[in-house]
């Protein structure tokens, strides 16, 4: 018996009318994607619990600088996204033969060493963030059961909680809905967490806007955080640095755009669909970074916390603040399995193809849960992926300060996966003339992003040395 994702990988077997019917024109089981089931993967993966640091992030670059930078990469993103949609199939972006990886776009049009090189950016980045959201969200469990003791102890009281349970909480829930076979199959987990990111970002701003009119505002200025007032010259180098970083960082899905575009039904062309989603996706986050970034701003100032939910920029009504950590732990469930499942298809399609005749990997059990109906379940994806999330959630236990290597990650995987790759295929594609006007100028795009990757690196170095000499192991949060 097939698994899951073999049986939506790997041709059909039917025959007759029905054969036909049932399957795409690669012989592979019939996608059923649509544009909304795209957009709410595309949203759950962009608008992350980062929306509520970037008030933080316009602390450091200013008024003009900060939406100048947060326009700007939302440009940059939709394009270079827009680039990668077409390269989906090859030669041809609507006829040719499809792809079903980044890996396999990168090899289909570049090959070569640049395949692994996308390969480690890609499911690096793609464990790393698994690692972080699994902090992240003990984090947002935690700010409840401290808004409730700020509430009723006041709001210098000591809360101290340890975020070790939580973890292992949403590490349990993690290794049942890992068993879920591939992300052709997490359309209803994208939509609820969608509205999640959707729910938290708009109590946010809510917030902010009733902290604004209340008149008790932090300063703010067009050039951010002030040297010798707020923070010291080497610290605005670095933390502006770092700014931009999470900026540029805070819009990348391309990681995972190919494997998205993957569920859509060919018909109308992926690309164009998938061009759409990107289009609603990236807007709509924009909108929300903006009022988000901003009204942040104008209600913190240059003493922006980091995050003004989880960091308490806010204690009242603790019901609502509560209500909107609850909203963010449950998006980051959903958001961790749009991100872990390319790389669980990557090891098992790798399995799969080594051991095609072992009955381990390969052999599946119907198993009928109430409730939910008839199940399958493969012996090696319940060892391998219960394996997979027991050692994540035990390296985010270890390392709590796992989101600043997460930075670092972001900023090494920004430049190859978002710019790098999808331009350098488009010229391979489109055959763009060699010193071109638009030669020059998609060149000239890789470099600047280049230069952002490598500062913002550098700031992301400076940040995680900074919490390494703070490190206190399995202490809890104050």
């Amino acid at each position: 018996m097939k698994s899951l994702d073999a049986l939506h990988n790997l041709p059909a077997v039917e025959s007759g009318d029905a054969a036909v019917k049932n399957v795409d024109d690669d012989g592979r089981e019939k996608r059923t994607g649509t544009f909304l089931t795209a957009s709410a993967h595309i949203i759950t993966a962009v608008i992350g619990s980062g929306v509520l640091s970037l008030a933080w992030a316009l602390a450091q670059l200013g008024w003009v600088a900060g939406t100048v930078i947060l326009v700007t990469f939302a440009i940059v993103t939709y394009y270079t996204s827009t680039l990668l949609a077409d390269c989906y199939r090859a030669p041809d972006p609507i006829t040719g033969t499809r792809n079903y990886t980044y890996m396999g776009v990168v090899r289909a049009y570049l090959g070569g060493k640049k395949v692994q090189l996308c390969g480690l950016a890609q499911y690096g980045n793609l464990v790393g963030v698994t690692i972080g959201y699994t902090i992240t969200a003990s984090i947002s469990l935690i700010a409840i059961g401290r808004a409730n003791c700020f509430h009723k102890n006041g709001h210098d009281a000591k809360c101290s909680v340890s975020n070790y349970p939580y973890m292992g909480a949403f590490g349990l829930l993690q290794i049942f809905l890992s068993q879920i076979s591939n992300i052709h199959e997490l359309s209803f987990l994208s939509i609820i967490a969608a509205v999640m990111s959707f729910s938290y970002a708009s109590i946010g701003i809510g917030l902010s806007i009733a902290k604004v009119a209340s008149g008790k505002v932090g300063k703010t200025t067009l050039t951010g955080t002030v040297i010798g007032v707020n923070v010291s010259a080497s610290d605005k180098v670095w933390k502006a640095f770092q700014a931009v970083g999470d900026i540029a960082f805070s819009y990348a899905y391309t990681t995972i755009l190919i494997e998205i575009q993957d569920t859509l039904r060919s018909s109308p062309p992926e690309n164009k669909v998938m061009k759409k989603a990107s289009l609603i996706g990236v807007s709509t986050t924009t909108v929300f970074y903006i009022l988000c970034g901003c009204i942040g701003y104008a209600a913190f100032g240059n003493i922006a916390p980091g995050d003004f939910l989880t960091d308490f920029g806010f204690y009242e009504p603790f019901w609502l603040v509560d209500f909107a950590n609850i909203c963010i732990a449950v998006h980051l469930i959903g958001a961790y399995q749009v991100y872990v499942q390319p790389f669980f298809q990557f090891v098992e399609s790798k399995c799969n193809k080594k051991w095609p005749e072992n009955t381990f990997i390969n052999k599946e059990y119907l198993w009928k849960i109430p409730f939910l109906g008839k199940c399958r379940l493969s012996p090696f994806r319940l060892v391998w992926r219960t394996g997979y999330v027991i050692m994540t959630t035990f390296i985010a236990m270890i390392f709590p300060f796992f989101n600043s290597i997460l930075g670092l990650l972001g900023a090494l995987a920004f430049w190859p996966l978002t710019v790098y790759f999808p331009v350098t295929m488009h010229m391979a594609q489109t055959k763009v003339k060699k010193y071109s006007g638009r030669w020059l100028a998609l060149n000239l795009l890789v470099l600047v992003c280049l230069v952002v990757s490598a500062l913002a690196a550098v700031g992301s170095i400076v940040g995680l040395i900074n919490n390494v000499k703070k490190y206190k192991p399995f202490e809890n949060i104050d």
